[in-house]
């Protein structure tokens, strides 16, 4: 859809045609492209869609580069065969891995001194809510 919008405008034809503004297009994809991809890496233990932000920079980067169209192919592979493959087993494995992921995010938060900066909201004096980064 967007490329019949930019053919309709011209502005497809007048990045192809200018090789500055080629390289300027494809240097800003590869920017936004690769900023949404870590956002998404960061993003995919926490509740939430790490996974679609993950597959949103990777199809950004698609877009002027081959090679991200394969990674994204092959990531969607793997994680459609690690869904399946999830959904087969005994449901205590499958909260085992809820907790595990679990254990993460807040292990993760903790690092971050999440926990640290809302006691502070609350005058609440906890040391051990603090990271070990801020002491």
């Amino acid at each position: 859809m967007l490329d019949r919008l930019a053919q309709r405008w011209g502005f497809a034809a007048k990045i192809r045609g200018n090789p500055t503004l080629r390289l300027l297009f494809r240097i800003a994809v590869g920017v936004i492209g690769g900023l949404v991809l870590a956002l998404g890496v960061v993003l995919i233990p926490y509740p939430g869609p790490g996974w679609l932000v993950v597959f949103a920079g990777l199809a950004i980067l698609a877009t002027e580069f081959s090679w991200a169209g394969k990674a994204l192919a092959f990531a969607k592979s793997k994680y459609d065969a690690w869904t399946h493959w999830l959904r087969r087993q005994h449901w205590a494995l499958r909260w085992g891995v809820l907790a595990a992921t679990g254990l993460i995010v807040l292990l993760t938060l903790w690092l971050l001194n999440v926990f640290g900066m809302i006691a502070g909201w609350f005058d609440l004096d906890l040391p051990w809510l603090r990271t070990p980064f801020s002491r």
